[in-house]
């Protein structure tokens, strides 16, 4: 690795797994620690952020791991505290919890769990940069990255109507942190991924397909390439724009989808 992160400090929200394999939050979390990051590790599940910890420490990195239900103010301030406590700074937020859904479009929607998309994936991170900005502020500035969705900007084929105007919240929200907080040396930018094949996929989604395997196999037929892309192109993505090398990239939306979105039907 060559140390694109060096001297930082990323919190990492959702850095951990839902299930084996890896998810974006948690390769993300690694490859920040690789190239020379601190990482504080957070994850709604304890034992998922300490796995990512492990993982971390055993490649000679360093990561604390925390419990943090980031959809509550008292628990994302005692987070940022944490990690301010414990590094003395935060150059990096990767948003990356927000990855759920309800399949069902405005009549077959319960009220309920439209709430609980748009607290998981939005309001958590309003919570966090509203945390996070002041300390960034004191240390003139930081990366902010909001993981979004493709589905942001696009029907994707599935009746997904809570996750897809949660997603595209995440773009204004994104746009309008970058542009405020310019001045203040704050850098705010969206990645929008595809068809990502993540542990995620396999616990929301395969009853929408009929079972795992027509699901992978649809999934990878509507990709261009033939196959759908993975957690590390996420992770990637993220960190060039965590990294000096995008100090000039504020408030864009980050396509990750292997041309997905810009084919025709």
């Amino acid at each position: 690795m060559s140390g694109r992160l060096e001297g930082k400090v990323a919190v990492v929200t959702g850095a951990g797994s839902i299930g084996p394999g890896w998810g974006n939050g948690k390769a993300a979390a690694v490859l920040f620690a690789r190239e020379g990051a601190k990482v504080v590790a957070s994850d709604i599940r304890k034992e998922a952020a300490e796995e990512t910890r492990d993982l971390i420490m055993k490649e000679g990195g360093e990561c604390i791991a925390l419990k943090a239900d980031v959809t509550a103010g008292k628990a994302v301030r005692s987070l940022v505290e944490t990690a301010v406590q414990k590094y003395g700074r935060i150059d990096v937020l990767h948003n990356n919890v927000g990855t759920i859904g309800k399949l069902g479009g405005p009549t077959e929607l319960e009220e309920k769990d439209w709430d609980h998309v748009f607290a998981v994936n939005t309001k958590s991170m309003y919570l966090t940069t509203k945390e996070v900005l002041p300390v960034m502020i004191s240390l003139g500035g930081g990366a902010i990255i909001n993981v979004s969705s493709i589905a942001a900007i696009r029907y994707t084929g599935i009746p997904y109507v809570a996750y897809g105007a949660s997603k595209a919240a995440i773009v204004q929200l994104t746009q309008s942190i970058a542009v405020e907080h310019a001045r203040q040396g704050i850098r705010c930018n969206a990645i929008l991924p595809g068809l990502m094949d993540t542990p995620m996929i396999r616990t929301d989604l395969p009853s929408h397909y009929g079972d795992s395997e027509k699901m992978l196999e649809k999934r990878h037929q509507m990709c261009p390439s033939g196959r759908m892309g993975d957690a590390w192109d996420v992770a990637y993505g993220a960190l060039f724009l965590a990294s000096d090398e995008a100090k000039y990239v504020n408030g864009i939306q980050l396509v990750i989808d292997g041309g997905l979105t810009a084919q025709i039907g």
